[in-house]
């Protein structure tokens, strides 16, 4: 079976109030988008797709792009366009991940998706606390996963913890929201 990740990548970025969308934000001179897609493709993955849709990102070749047309409808939306493209190249798990993550290393996107395979959710966790992303989901959760609204697989995980085996990973879960979540890493 092949290892696939999916960046999701379609949001509008509202809450970030800088000149640009907050994935074009630079962080040590290079786009937040492309350091949380550079920790994916280093994963040693046989696929990595990027769900794109309010925002054109310059992807590098062998990255497969995913429009998501109805991206403005919430995340659960952007997570089903990756969950079939991944099904599509004969995936029967996926490795999801978000662009706005940048602190997200390789090392965690592997440990996740080398879990042990009967895990229908794979969650990562950070110095004892849930992450949960990158997150690993088995095809026989994907029917379940929410449809509409901005929530990925946080109901699944909630409602079902008996599913849900978890990873200590290194790095960070931190996301780029606003400037002031901007400014903080800029200035480390």
């Amino acid at each position: 079976m092949p290892r696939v990740a999916v960046l999701l990548a379609a949001g509008a970025g509202t809450r970030f109030a800088g000149p640009e969308h907050k994935l074009l934000a630079l962080i040590g001179g290079q786009p937040v988008w492309q350091l949380a897609l550079e920790h994916a493709k280093d994963a040693g993955f046989d696929h990595v797709i990027v769900v794109t849709g309010a925002l054109h990102l310059p992807l590098p070749p062998g990255v497969i792009e995913r429009r998501n047309p109805v991206w403005a409808q919430g995340q659960a939306t952007s997570l089903a366009a990756g969950v079939e493209a991944a099904r599509a190249l004969g995936a029967t798990t996926v490795t999801v991940g978000l662009a706005d993550q940048p602190f997200i290393p390789s090392s965690a996107w592997r440990a996740v998706t080398d879990a042990p395979p009967d895990c229908p959710i794979v969650i990562a966790s950070y110095d004892g606390e849930v992450g949960p992303n990158p997150v690993r989901l088995h095809e026989s959760v994907w029917p379940l996963l929410p449809t509409t609204g901005d929530e990925g697989a946080r109901s699944l995980i909630l409602n079902h913890p008996e599913w849900v085996f978890r990873v200590a990973c290194l790095g960070s879960v931190a996301d780029i929201d606003t400037l002031e979540d901007l400014g903080r890493w800029k200035s480390c």
